[in-house]
């Protein structure tokens, strides 16, 4: 897997939304970076009828651990010049 776009700024608690490419070339959008107790990745979510949020994706609690780390990572780690510029993609080695 790879973090194939990543959009850093300043949405309140949110800190930046990306998306993952599975190595068979399918592309997860709407995973976010969350600031809350540290920063942690938020799994992409719908708004149901009540107004709740929804994820729409869902990983083991082990591997969302793993993801986290790595997530931050590149977001601590690429601190592009530019809005919406993001250098090289990252491998999410060993994830799944």
């Amino acid at each position: 897997m790879k973090i194939n776009r990543m959009h850093k700024g300043n949405y309140g608690k949110i800190k930046a939304f990306f998306d993952v490419e599975t190595s068979e070339g399918f592309i997860i959008k709407g995973f976010k970076i969350i600031e809350g107790d540290g920063l942690f990745v938020g799994m992409p979510s719908v708004k149901d009828k009540e107004g709740e949020y929804q994820n729409t994706v869902y990983i083991s609690k082990e591997d969302k651990v793993k993801f986290t780390k790595l997530a931050v990572d590149f977001y601590n780690d690429n601190k592009p010049d530019a809005y919406n510029q993001v250098p090289d993609k990252k491998e999410l080695k060993d994830l799944f």
